[in-house]
Formats: C-alpha cells, structure tokens, sequence
C-alpha cells in the first residue's frame, strides 16, 4: 500500500458475547497477505479479550500491533485514547495494511465513526466497513429487540411506561450502523431462531443489509474486508437513537471485578455463574480462574447463562496465579454483596 493511500479500518461491533473476539482471532490467523493492526476495546479493567487475541500473534499481525483500551467506552474516549491509538499504529514499520477496531459490546458504532473527522487522521484512515455480530439465538428470543405490538398495547394502559430498554437501544443502533451483519451461533438458534433473527434484523435496519451466518467466527475474510464502504462519509444512511446528542452515557451499565481463590472444581464455578444469570440477571462475565492441582489458566466466557470455559495457557513462571472475573450487568442489576456471595461465598463489598 501506498503511503499516499488512506488506511482502511474495519470496525466490530456486536453485543456482549456475540463473538467479536473469535472472529477477530480468525481474521488475524487468515490475513489474506494483510499486515493487520488491532485495537481492542474492553469494558472492565482484565484485558480478556487482548490477552487472547495476543495470544493468537503471527507475522501478519504481531503482539505489538495489538492494542488496548480499557479506559472506557472507545466512543467517549475519542481524544484522549482513540486518536494517539491510532495515529501510535500507523506510526509502526512497517505499517499495517488494514486496522480492526473491536469495540466493546455496550460501545455505539456512530460516536466512533464521528472521531474519523479528526482532522489529523481523517485525510490517513477510511472506514472500511462496520461489520455488527448478532447472537441469532438471543435475538431470535427476543431479549433486544421490543416487539412493538405487545409495548404498544401496554403503552395504552400506562403511558408514562417506557418500555425501551438500554439493551434494546445498543443493538437497534448497532444495526443501524451496520454494512454487513454477521449472525453468530446459528447451531444454537436452530433454523427457526435463525429465520427468526433475520426478520428481527430486518425490521430493525434502516436499509437492506446483507445477513451472513458464521459459526465459531470462521467466515472468508474477503467477505468483511475490503468493502469500501467510506462508512464516514455516509452518516445520514446510518441513523442513531443518539443523533443530535454531544455524547452518551454509560450510566445504564455496571461492571465489578471479583477475585476468586483458586478453585478446586471448574464445574462448580460454571455452575455459580450460571446462578448469577438466573438469579440476578447478569448479563456477561469473562475473566481467568486458577484452578488448584492445574499448570493452565482457565478461560471463562459467559453470555448470560451460557457459559464456556477451556484451559487456554500455562502459568508463566512468576506469574501470580490470580483469579479475576469482570461481572457486567445493566446498573440496577449489579448488587455486589449477592454477587459475591455466590461466587466466593463473602458478602463483604470491595476494597
């Protein structure tokens, strides 16, 4: 590439746990001849996500060429984080081909798109594409999309009920953004959930949007790279429920870190968080545990009740063996002496 060329990025976006991460791990291990670059952003201080995707590093895209964020939401972040990221990958040598950016799951596409006017970088960087995950499954049920049927009718026997959820307002503006939908763990949803998902998605989006299923995020890289979308030149197509607002907050969602003993049984952790789903409506957790008697680190990922967990590396010598899960949930959810006590049976708050 050219040093006279702007610098294509594509930006991930999908709600929590729809497998931004797992595709682009498979987008790093598939470069299509690509130097590629990273940006990860995350919600919650234990860098996950980044520590699994530089677990994944190959000459097409090293360690260094992956970033993270942890600051906060990448969208609200713009000068502070975004721009000096940015501007630190394109500074590399050699310079990377191509850009992703993962936004965090609670993150809103269109503030991030904003920060592409930056005039130090916007004659440098184009906004390939937004490519949005959807976990057919969770969307086919329903749980972020409102069915206007059932809010309409409830709104005529109370009209002072606002029946939008915040959950419901980060996916539909998600979409929005999108140029191409990626839905995600179709074997769970099964063909009905699939269809389902679909229409959902189509009554959600603000033009006809190309929908591929992907399954453990394995899709042909020329599918989602080089779409040349200028995506920041075509902001009007890309309608927000926060257009005309300066910012937004993240008021609406909470996230605690939890340390963990070493533990003596994963099954029972699994279980535990299970609980933290049925019980007190937690949306995500993901972190590390150390399991007694284990050389390897165990992973966990859970999407609501959904919970997977795999031994992904050994300790390193030296390395503390601390177990740390982020618990993230909307805020009213989070109580953290409950949370507590079913992951580590203490009801004290934090230090």
């Amino acid at each position: 590439m050219s040093n006279l060329e702007k610098l294509p990025v594509t930006v991930i976006t999908g709600f929590l746990g729809s497998g931004k991460t797992t595709l682009v791990k498979h987008l790093m291990q598939n470069p299509q001849g690509k130097r590629l670059a990273v940006i990860v952003n995350e919600f919650g201080d234990v860098g996950v996500d980044g520590d699994i995707l530089k677990s994944c590093a190959i000459p097409d895209c090293p360690a260094e060429n992956i970033m993270e964020l942890a600051n906060g939401c990448i969208c609200c972040t713009v000068a502070d984080d975004f721009i000096p990221t940015i501007e630190a990958l394109m500074a590399l040598e050699p310079r990377p081909d191509h850009i992703l950016i993962e936004t965090s799951g609670l993150a809103l596409p269109k503030p991030l798109l904003k920060a592409f006017d930056w005039p130090d970088i916007r004659s440098k960087i184009t906004v390939d594409g937004v490519i949005a995950l959807a976990d057919a499954e969770a969307v086919a049920a329903g749980r972020f999309a409102p069915n206007v049927e059932a809010v309409d009718a409830q709104r005529l026997a109370d009209d002072s009920i606002d029946h939008e959820t915040p959950l419901s307002e980060v996916f539909e503006d998600q979409i929005s953004c999108a140029d191409i939908i990626l839905l995600t763990k179709p074997d769970l949803a099964g063909p009905e959930g699939v269809a389902k998902a679909k229409e959902v998605i189509a009554a959600e989006a603000p033009r006809a949007l190309p929908v591929v299923e992907v399954a453990e995020g394995a899709v042909d890289v020329r599918v989602v790279l080089g779409l040349e979308a200028a995506a920041e030149d075509d902001m009007d197509a890309r309608p927000s429920h926060h257009d005309g607002h300066h910012d937004h907050e993240h008021d609406d969602f909470e996230s605690i870190i939890v340390e963990l003993p070493e533990q003596t049984d994963p099954a029972e952790l699994v279980a535990n968080i299970e609980r933290l789903a049925n019980e007190l409506n937690i949306l995500r957790v993901k972190g590390y545990a150390a399991v007694q008697g284990k050389p390897m680190r165990l992973l966990v990922q859970a999407v609501g009740a959904r919970v997977r967990h795999q031994y992904d590396r050994p300790w390193e010598p030296g390395e503390e063996r601390r177990s740390r899960l982020v618990v993230i949930a909307e805020h009213d959810d989070i109580n953290e002496a409950a949370i507590r006590d079913i992951l580590v049976g203490v009801t004290e708050a934090a230090e």
